[in-house]
């Protein structure tokens, strides 16, 4: 058996990969930026609480105005949140094919390294609409993936989003949510309690997730 990477032989435990898709527009400047930043440091304090999630939980952060790596898959703690800054436009589709090429190739190195992974989750937030014109394209890929159980899409509009256009994107059995004001913080100790339940469930289990009480689902 081929010598695995050093991050694997240390902890050798499922993964449970989660890429945040985030706007990071102009229209995203104040107190959204600000909130959106105080919501990742939350995510990460919430999911540190939890042994088993600690070590399984592996967070990756694509922001959109212009697209950006900020933070490739890391477990939460060796991810540091990073400090974001709003500008730029809304290229959706661009991210949305960034992120799936980033995944398809974290999933390789799991495989490469002989560790089990769970269903990775995406969680795209935004409060516009896409700026580009390939995210029909990206949209097909999303579904196909969700059709095969490669992944789990969930789609956020902050107040701005275009709804119409997220429903487009997000799996038809998983609708939109439209964030309450900017409760950000918590929509990312929602995030962190589904990943302790995932994490801590069998590999391709029916995890039962929280309520969502920090926004509306949009149909």
């Amino acid at each position: 058996m081929p010598v695995g990477l050093p991050e694997f032989v240390e902890n050798p435990e499922n993964r449970c990969p989660v890429l945040l898709l985030l706007d990071t527009s102009g229209s995203m400047a104040g107190e959204r930026i600000q909130e959106l930043n105080r919501g990742i440091a939350a995510f990460k304090e919430d999911v540190l609480k939890d042994t088993k999630a600690s070590l399984s939980v592996e967070v990756a952060i694509i922001t959109f105005g212009p697209v950006r790596l900020i933070q490739d898959f890391a477990t939460i703690d060796h991810f540091t949140p990073p400090r974001l800054e709003a500008s730029g436009k809304t290229p959706i589709g661009e991210a949305i094919d960034c992120a799936l090429d980033r995944l398809e190739a974290r999933k390789e190195t799991y495989k490469a390294n002989g560790i089990q992974y769970y269903r990775p989750w995406i969680f795209l937030i935004t409060d516009g609409a896409p700026t580009d014109t390939c995210w029909p394209l990206a949209a097909q890929r999303v579904q196909e993936d969700e059709a095969k159980r490669r992944l789990c899409f969930f789609a956020v509009g902050v107040q701005g989003a275009d709804t119409k256009i997220l429903a487009q994107i997000a799996p038809p059995e998983r609708p939109p949510i439209m964030l309450n004001g900017l409760d950000f913080r918590s929509l990312f100790v929602w995030l962190s309690t589904s990943m302790k339940r995932v994490s801590s469930d069998k590999i391709g289990g029916a995890v039962a997730l929280p309520p969502v009480g920090w926004g509306q689902i949009t149909t």
